[in-house]
């Protein structure tokens, strides 16, 4: 089969208010597209009528691919199943909520046309975002973009080019902790931005709460950092030092003017500080075991309740598929929906894949 010139990804949580907006943009859109153009929509465990919808538009539209999750297993795994059956020479991840124009896509294009191998969409500007969030969002990145040893645009998401070979060096990283807008920079190749005015939320509620957002952050600096790690290092030799002047100071002070150290207030303070550092230290060293013990688990990244429009399995002109979703030793029997044209899909070890 002919692979597409260019494939969309947008993930999709709990998106019906927004998802009969995209649908008309979209079809006013995608003529000024290549004519073969597919969008891959990943339904990352919906609770409202999201996936219905979804299916609606694969039924009407052959372009339109539909990949939903046997539950929700968050927005950058979502992205990551985008990208996996993404057959585009080209791939743009974008989100649903339309605060990323779908017309900015016409402008990457031109640019990949160009020889740009990875083209991001940089923001001038964001509406609708609060005070407190644009402060932090600009911050965080300024922080991260100091902390880890690779070059990483400022103010940008996920909205974004890619080629097929990014694409390709993208489906090798299958860490559990994801970042993707870190893991393209990492990987390399020409980048280039395209600026954009980012709209406010067409509807609904934003899907990354304050404690997502620290989450986020906590996931993007200990997948490509380990300066906490050399911080606290540097704190606790630090203390160390410290206490040994503090000691050999105590020790002259009584031998040499036959004074003691006062102060049980003092001693306090001095032990429950030593003790919130040695818990943070630990803290910080648990964060990255846990990261450890989570990858050597070798879970799937996600698991699939149903494709529509799309392969039983992802695109292996690139990539041998049993080193990434399934772990090894299981395999996934499909049965075809011949009345809707939707797979279901059920994991299962020590059977053949079969097509129903």
């Amino acid at each position: 089969m002919k692979r597409p010139t260019l494939s969309l990804v947008l993930p999709i949580f709990n998106e019906e208010a927004v998802l009969p907006e995209l649908r008309s943009r979209l079809a006013e859109f995608i003529g000024r597209l290549p004519e073969n153009t597919e969008v891959v929509f990943v339904d990352d465990g919906s609770k409202d009528d999201s996936l219905r919808l979804l299916r609606d538009m694969a039924a009407t539209e052959p372009k339109y691919k539909v990949l939903a999750f046997s539950r929700n297993f968050g927005h950058q795994v979502a992205i990551t199943a985008g990208i996996d059956y993404a057959r585009g020479e080209a791939v743009v991840v974008m989100d649903a909520d339309l605060q990323d124009p779908p017309e900015v896509v016409l402008e990457m294009v031109e640019k990949w046309r160009e020889g740009y191998d990875v083209v991001y969409g940089k923001r001038r500007s964001r509406a609708g975002e609060t005070w407190f969030k644009l402060v932090t969002a600009r911050w965080f990145y300024r922080i991260f973009a100091a902390m880890i040893p690779i070059e990483v645009p400022l103010d940008t998401g996920d909205f974004r080019l890619m080629s097929r070979r990014v694409v390709v060096a993208l489906r090798e990283l299958r860490e559990v902790h994801r970042f993707v807008r870190g893991m393209v920079s990492w990987v390399g190749f020409k980048q280039t931005a395209v600026l954009y005015d980012r709209a406010g939320r067409f509807a609904g509620e934003t899907k990354y709460p304050l404690k997502k957002m620290i989450r986020f952050a906590i996931d993007g600096i200990t997948s490509f950092s380990i300066l906490p790690l050399r911080l606290a290092t540097y704190a606790g030799a630090m203390i160390a030092f410290l206490a040994i002047f503090v000691a050999i100071w105590a020790v002259v002070a009584n031998l040499a003017f036959h004074a003691t150290v006062p102060g049980w207030t003092a001693i306090t303070v001095i032990v429950s500080l030593l003790a919130a550092v040695q818990l943070l230290m630990i803290g910080i060293l648990g964060e990255y075991v846990g990261r450890i013990y989570e990858q050597v688990k070798a879970r799937p990244l996600y698991v699939l309740r149903e494709t529509q429009n799309l392969p039983l399995s992802r695109d292996t002109n690139d990539l041998d598929t049993t080193s990434s979703i399934l772990p090894r030793g299981m395999t996934v029997v499909v049965d075809a929906d011949a009345e809707g044209g939707r797979k279901t899909m059920h994991s299962g070890a020590g059977e053949e894949a079969a097509e129903g």
